[in-house]
């Protein structure tokens, strides 16, 4: 059974910090390429930042680039979202997908809720 499971959420105040986790499994995770994505309420869900397979490149959003970092750990089959300097414009559900390298198969996590205020 495929799993995306997310945690890390919570509530933080502007300029705070907080780490995503997305745990996968029933899938083989170095063949994915990892995403975040996140919503807002009232919004599209939008795209956050990415990262290959091996973990070689990454892409951000432009409304996020210098304070998250994303990064993934194939022998722990884990990927983290590091956020930084959080603002309230940053407050969504944040989702974690992976999509299949040279394949349609592509798998959402159940998101994590992120709330900056202060």
């Amino acid at each position: 059974q495929v799993r995306l499971l997310e945690s890390g959420g919570g509530l933080v105040q502007p300029g705070g910090s907080l780490r995503l986790s997305c745990a996968p499994s029933g899938f083989t995770f170095h063949y994915y390429v990892m995403k975040w994505y996140r919503q807002a309420p009232g919004k599209e869900r939008e795209f956050v930042a990415c990262v290959t397979s091996d973990g070689g490149r990454k892409n951000y959003a432009e409304s996020v680039k210098g304070r998250f970092t994303l990064f993934r750990d194939n022998r722990k089959r884990v990927v983290f979202l590091q956020m930084h300097n959080l603002q309230l414009g940053d407050t969504a559900v944040y989702y974690c997908k992976a999509e299949g390298l040279g394949s349609s198969n592509e798998y959402w996590g159940q998101g994590t809720q992120v709330t900056v205020s202060s």
